[in-house]
């Protein structure tokens, strides 16, 4: 059985042209067991890094805007829905909810993958087995996701999105609000580094927005010492800074 074990992983890395990763996690069918607690996706050494305390997108991996694609940049209006839709209890979408700093834990099995974030508990369920995306769906905050194995690297791509937020930018630059379109498709490549670290490339095509598809790669941290107390309780509206659309300070 070992031995099957271990031609099935260097078959496997032949395939996907990468040398497995010694000491990792793995399931009983050989693929990478990705099941944790990990800290958030953080900026490589280099990244450009705004004052939020989520993560934000460099610019210089930009591809650049389309004609048309200004909307991408909204600058904040004065109205709370549209500068902070949060503060209402509005989803923070992805990928801006998975950049968001707090713990997130991924729960995987052989059929799916589920990824649960403590920011809004932000729950996506990403069937493993390369299905296409559902039909006549209405468009989501997080999207529709599928995922599929190349060798060691889980690869989730996700369409059907609803224009929202990409990122926590609009703290960094007041100026910039940066607005996704509906046609925006992500894919995320994630592959283990080592047994305490992951890569986790995002890809961002937005062809209403950018005249190329682009991509950042992060890393996200295993946290095994944070396991035994888990995610905290996220409630929004037990906190709502802005019940029945009238916020505090505004």
């Amino acid at each position: 059985m070992k031995i099957i074990f271990a031609i099935a992983l260097l078959s496997t890395a032949f395939v996907s042209g990468q040398t497995p990763v010694p000491g990792i996690a793995r399931t009983a069918d050989g693929k990478p067991d990705f099941t944790g607690t990990y800290e958030w996706p953080k900026y490589l050494p280099g990244a450009e890094r705004g004052r939020s305390s989520a993560t934000i997108f460099d610019r210089k991996n930009f591809t650049p805007l389309k004609p048309g694609g200004e909307p991408f940049l909204e600058p904040r209006t004065g109205v709370s829905r549209h500068d902070e839709p949060r503060d209402f209890c509005m989803p923070a979408g992805f990928p801006a909810a998975m950049l968001s700093a707090n713990a997130m834990q991924f729960f995987q099995t052989k059929t799916h993958m589920v990824i649960v974030h403590e920011f809004q508990r932000m729950t996506r369920i990403i069937p493993l087995d390369g299905r296409p995306h559902r039909e006549g769906l209405e468009p989501m905050f997080y999207g529709d996701p599928v995922g599929h194995w190349e060798g060691d690297t889980l690869v989730i791509e996700t369409t059907n999105f609803k224009r929202w937020a990409l990122d926590d930018n609009f703290y960094t630059n007041p100026k910039e609000f940066r607005m996704h379109s509906d046609a925006l498709r992500t894919v995320e490549r994630i592959r283990f580094k080592d047994k305490d670290a992951i890569s986790y490339t995002l890809t961002i095509d937005d062809p209403k927005i950018f005249t190329a598809p682009w991509s950042q790669e992060f890393e996200i941290k295993a946290r095994p010492d944070w396991d035994k107390v888990g995610l905290f309780e996220y409630e929004c509206q037990e906190n709502n800074r802005c019940p029945g659309g009238k916020c505090e300070g505004n």
